[in-house]
């Protein structure tokens, strides 16, 4: 399987060696590996610096710092850059490696495994976990049976192009998913083939922060509005309480009033509505494992 890593990295200083570290050790190495350091104020560009010097597969590209973040969308224009930086042409797969991550020698041989497993699998990823007393225990997020969390996707180029890539706005890693399901691709996450994250999902921005970012990328991906007050309504009870649904909410409908731009394609927010519908009235649907 030959395949390319793009790793958008901004202020990764305690966390990227181990994400090197994990990816020199792989039983199939990349054909190459383009980390863009988006602007990043601590040590990241020194680190990424001493390692191209010895593996000529490592490329680091440098951006200058863009100031305050720009939570989602600042990591997909960190990843185009890198995309625009490839060299290598003759990929199979292309893989959204986050900074933050640690995971066994065969972690890539056991997702693309399952890649060879099933012509139709177009998108796919291993569990995220974080460490709690030395063990790896999964994040809890929850998500639906097509989702593949965006710190660690793996394109198969087919369905790449056929999805016509990542989208750079908040919601990218929804709107892939979707569109290939609506196209024909399977995706899912590989529950058995750990990873661990380091830095805790959400952490750079604050709970209430990070559930109004859900909130605009669910509108940015066309969700339904009833489907959307239902999920906030679900989510009341969180911990911390009132918070994420609270946010979801004010940020869902905080862009639907102000009439904010979302993913332009119609035959895709059609796609997404009805299989939430679906989802709502009991029927097979992407939210339960069937179409």
């Amino acid at each position: 399987m030959k395949y390319v890593i793009i790793t958008p990295a901004r202020d990764e200083e305690s966390n990227i060696t181990r994400t090197i570290q994990s990816v020199l050790a792989q039983t199939i190495c990349p054909l190459e590996w383009v980390i863009v350091n988006d602007g990043s104020g601590d040590r990241t560009g020194e680190i990424l610096d001493r390692y191209a010097r010895q593996f000529c597969w490592i490329r680091p590209v440098h951006r200058p710092d863009r100031g305050a973040r720009k939570s989602g969308v600042g990591v997909m224009e960190a990843f185009q850059d890198g995309y625009r930086f490839l060299r290598a042409v003759d990929w199979d797969f292309i893989v959204k490696l986050d900074g933050d991550l640690s995971f066994d020698p065969d972690y890539f041989e056991k997702c693309f495994y399952h890649f060879s497993r099933e012509d139709r699998l177009g998108i796919g990823g291993g569990m995220i976990c974080r460490m709690v007393d030395g063990r790896p225990v999964d994040e809890g997020t929850g998500g639906p049976p097509f989702h593949v969390r965006g710190a660690t996707k793996i394109y198969r180029r087919a369905c790449w192009d056929a999805i016509g890539g990542i989208v750079p706005m908040t919601g990218w890693d929804t709107i892939d998913e979707m569109k290939a399901n609506m196209l024909g691709w399977h995706t899912y996450t590989f529950r058995e083939v750990l990873l661990v994250q380091h830095r805790l999902t959400g952490a750079a921005d604050g709970s209430w922060r990070s559930s109004v970012k859900c909130g605009r990328a669910d509108y940015n991906t066309g969700y339904h509005p009833l489907f959307m007050l239902l999920k906030c309504a679900k989510r009341i009870f969180h911990v911390p309480p009132f918070i994420d649904g609270a946010g979801l909410l004010w940020g869902y409908f905080g862009n639907c009033l102000k009439r904010l731009p979302r993913v332009e394609d119609r035959d895709l927010i059609t796609y997404v509505r009805r299989q939430q519908i679906r989802r709502l009235l009991c029927k097979p649907s992407l939210y339960s494992g069937g179409q």
